[in-house]
């Protein structure tokens, strides 16, 4: 969903809660995206990510041919599909 700056400023709150269950809220000037609300990820978030490149390295071990994986192949393993840490 897309709000501009000034119309967000009436609804913050509703705003936030709809971010916080996923929904992906973008906020624009002059029609423009400027800023995307996210929720925060709970936890240490460079272990979260260590411990899950670890696990696909490990992976990638156990597969013959995926050795040479891309940047694009790690980093749909690392992050959901908003681009959020998985």
């Amino acid at each position: 969903m897309e709000v501009s700056v000034s119309d967000a400023k009436a609804q913050l709150t509703e705003l936030v809660r709809r971010a916080e269950a996923g929904d992906e809220v973008i906020l624009t000037r002059r029609g423009a995206p400027k800023v995307r609300l996210v929720p925060i990820v709970s936890g240490d978030l460079r272990e979260r990510r260590k411990r899950a490149l670890d696990a696909f390295t490990g992976c990638l071990k156990d597969k013959a041919g995926l050795q040479d994986a891309t940047a694009d192949t790690i980093a749909d393993f690392l992050y959901d599909e908003r681009g959020l840490p998985a």
